[in-house]
């Protein structure tokens, strides 16, 4: 009897992003016969242990990616880790080389991590960010992320080709070089029939120091709110902790199921702009209310598209007041889009002789 394929996921340790939205690939490739293996670093790799204990998962070298109290000062301070962040890849590349020897690896998923691929197997690179946005440096990161994709035999997005779509010039380039593959929005979320029990849901995520610094900032301005809040803190530990401020219900983390829950449950979100948090919203049906990373462009990009669409207001960080979320009732709210891409279909490339 011959053992099931074994494919490396590895995600981003940029915030849990990249991690959640690996959740539905892993399930898929379970249910389609392989055998997933897991590698990250920092709280990406801590979360998705949590939620696959039976999986193995393997420890990459870590990007070092930092944020600055001021975002304004992100992308400098981006540019001037750039060597340390080419270091990681280069030691990434051969800390992979040696996982494929020692589990015999026969494909492998990279969200975002540039280091995770091989000439030797079939690699899959997920990402939203055909064109990443800088400001006035985008004509350096765009090429220099496309010359990386390049490298890998397919490009998954995580949105559909055509309009209307989430991820707009985000995830969609002019030239076609790229071996593209639209394999709709992931989402580890469902909808469900249930109870209203929370008037707002706060999730945060994201790296230090800006995740702390909209805690700080958010924790006076809801004790303001009228109504029941849930506030997950997006901190991943080893205990779940539950804790109560009047009408606010904390958690410092939730697993999958547990947020599910609490989407169902809640009449409407606040959280960052992130392009997995706007899946989940979506496959939700949510109303939502954002507060980009200060200096994340693509997060202000997107809030300011949605926008626009009339789909979700936005504030900036420093001028956010809880009486902005009365906004939210004059917006659409983000609605599900499907695409047709099939699991079986994309996990050919691992098939491939």
């Amino acid at each position: 009897m011959s053992h099931p394929k074994r494919i490396l996921v590895a995600p981003l340790n940029w915030g849990l992003g990249h991690a959640t939205r690996c959740i539905p690939v892993i399930d898929a490739l379970e249910n389609h016969g392989y055998e997933p293996i897991i590698a990250s670093d920092g709280s990406a790799l801590a979360f998705l242990k949590k939620e696959f204990p039976h999986l193995t998962a393997l420890e990459l070298p870590a990007y070092h990616i930092e944020y600055t109290k001021k975002g304004m000062f992100f992308k400098l301070k981006i540019f001037r880790l750039l060597p340390r962040m080419l270091k990681a890849v280069r030691e990434e590349k051969r800390a992979v080389r040696q996982i494929i020897k020692d589990h015999n690896i026969a494909g492998i998923i990279s969200d975002n991590r540039l280091g995770a691929r091989s000439k030797s197997i079939p690699c899959a690179f997920i990402t939203h960010q055909l064109n990443v946005l800088t400001g006035t440096t985008t004509f350096i990161t765009t090429p220099l992320h496309q010359r990386f994709i390049k490298k890998y035999n397919e490009c998954w997005v995580p949105d559909i080709e055509h309009a209307p779509n989430l991820s707009g010039k985000l995830g969609h380039a002019y030239e076609s070089f790229l071996p593209l593959k639209y394999i709709g929005p992931l989402s580890r979320l469902y909808k469900k029939p249930v109870e209203k029990k929370y008037d707002l849901m706060v999730i945060l995520s994201g790296t230090e120091p800006q995740r702390t610094e909209l805690e700080e900032k958010l924790k006076p301005e809801l004790l303001k709110f009228k109504g029941k809040i849930l506030f997950v803190r997006g901190i991943i530990e080893q205990e779940e902790h539950i804790t109560h401020d009047g009408n606010i219900t904390y958690y410092n983390f939730m697993n999958s199921a547990a947020l599910e829950q609490a989407f169902n449950e809640s009449e409407m979100v606040l959280c960052r702009s992130g392009y997995s948090t706007i899946m989940d919203l979506a496959q939700m049906g949510k109303k939502a209310f954002f507060i980009p990373t200060p200096g994340r462009y693509e997060q202000e990009y997107l809030a300011k598209k949605l926008k626009k669409s009339g789909l979700v207001p936005y504030a900036t960080q420093n001028d956010f007041k809880i009486s902005d979320l009365k906004k939210v009732n004059q917006y659409k709210g983000l609605k599900n889009i499907a695409g047709d891409m099939k699991w079986k279909d994309l996990f050919c490339l691992f098939e491939r002789k």
